[in-house]
Protein backbone atom coordinates (compact mmCIF):
# COMPACT_ATOMS: atom_id res chain seq x y z
CA UNK A 1 0.00 0.00 0.00
CA UNK A 2 2.91 2.43 0.42
CA UNK A 3 4.52 1.75 -2.72
CA UNK A 4 1.07 2.48 -4.15
CA UNK A 5 1.02 6.02 -2.40
CA UNK A 6 4.22 6.87 -3.25
CA UNK A 7 3.58 6.29 -7.34
CA UNK A 8 0.66 8.34 -7.45
CA UNK A 9 2.44 11.01 -5.38
CA UNK A 10 2.71 13.08 -8.03
CA UNK A 11 -1.03 13.13 -9.04
CA UNK A 12 -3.09 13.01 -5.45
CA UNK A 13 -0.23 14.85 -4.01
CA UNK A 14 -1.71 18.26 -5.53
CA UNK A 15 -5.30 16.35 -5.80
CA UNK A 16 -5.58 16.34 -1.64
CA UNK A 17 -4.13 19.96 -1.80
CA UNK A 18 -6.42 21.34 -3.71
CA UNK A 19 -9.42 19.58 -2.05
CA UNK A 20 -7.57 21.29 1.44
CA UNK A 21 -7.67 25.03 -0.41
CA UNK A 22 -11.28 24.51 -1.66
CA UNK A 23 -12.46 23.06 1.97
CA UNK A 24 -10.35 26.06 3.67
CA UNK A 25 -12.20 28.86 1.19
CA UNK A 26 -15.80 27.36 1.50
CA UNK A 27 -15.35 27.27 5.49
CA UNK A 28 -14.08 30.94 5.02
CA UNK A 29 -16.50 31.68 3.24
CA UNK A 30 -19.35 30.32 5.53
CA UNK A 31 -17.88 31.78 8.43
CA UNK A 32 -18.05 35.44 7.00
CA UNK A 33 -21.43 35.00 5.22
CA UNK A 34 -23.12 33.96 8.75
CA UNK A 35 -21.27 35.69 10.91
CA UNK A 36 -24.46 37.25 13.00
CA UNK A 37 -22.55 40.25 13.95
CA UNK A 38 -21.66 41.23 10.63
CA UNK A 39 -25.48 40.73 9.57
CA UNK A 40 -26.12 43.16 12.33
CA UNK A 41 -23.35 45.94 11.13
CA UNK A 42 -25.10 45.75 7.70
CA UNK A 43 -28.35 46.22 9.05
CA UNK A 44 -27.35 49.55 11.13
CA UNK A 45 -25.43 50.86 7.80
CA UNK A 46 -28.77 50.33 6.01
CA UNK A 47 -30.57 52.28 8.59
CA UNK A 48 -27.93 54.97 8.52
CA UNK A 49 -28.05 55.41 5.05
CA UNK A 50 -32.38 55.29 5.11
CA UNK A 51 -32.51 58.25 7.47
CA UNK A 52 -29.89 60.27 5.64
CA UNK A 53 -31.96 59.90 2.39
CA UNK A 54 -29.38 57.66 0.76
CA UNK A 55 -31.95 55.33 -0.42
CA UNK A 56 -35.77 55.21 -0.52
CA UNK A 57 -37.96 53.60 1.87
CA UNK A 58 -38.79 51.14 -0.52
CA UNK A 59 -35.19 49.30 -0.93
CA UNK A 60 -34.71 49.59 3.09
CA UNK A 61 -37.67 47.55 3.64
CA UNK A 62 -36.11 44.92 0.29
CA UNK A 63 -32.93 45.06 1.51
CA UNK A 64 -33.86 45.04 5.29
CA UNK A 65 -36.21 41.58 4.88
CA UNK A 66 -33.21 40.16 3.14
CA UNK A 67 -30.83 40.69 6.31
CA UNK A 68 -33.06 39.82 8.34
CA UNK A 69 -33.71 36.22 6.27
CA UNK A 70 -29.88 35.80 6.26
CA UNK A 71 -29.62 36.60 9.83
CA UNK A 72 -32.35 33.32 10.45
CA UNK A 73 -30.22 31.16 7.79
CA UNK A 74 -27.25 32.20 10.52
CA UNK A 75 -28.93 31.01 13.56
CA UNK A 76 -29.90 27.79 11.94
CA UNK A 77 -25.95 27.51 10.54
CA UNK A 78 -24.60 28.02 13.56
CA UNK A 79 -27.06 25.67 15.93
CA UNK A 80 -26.03 22.90 12.95
CA UNK A 81 -22.53 23.57 13.41
CA UNK A 82 -22.70 23.04 16.89
CA UNK A 83 -24.59 19.82 16.97
CA UNK A 84 -21.98 18.26 14.36
CA UNK A 85 -19.72 16.12 15.77
CA UNK A 86 -15.71 16.84 15.81
CA UNK A 87 -16.97 20.71 15.46
CA UNK A 88 -16.07 23.40 18.24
Amino acid sequence: MGLFKLLTFPVSGPLSGGKWVLRTLLDEAARTYYDEAAIRNEMRELERRMLAGEISDEAFDQQEEALLERLLQARDYQRQQEQMPGRA
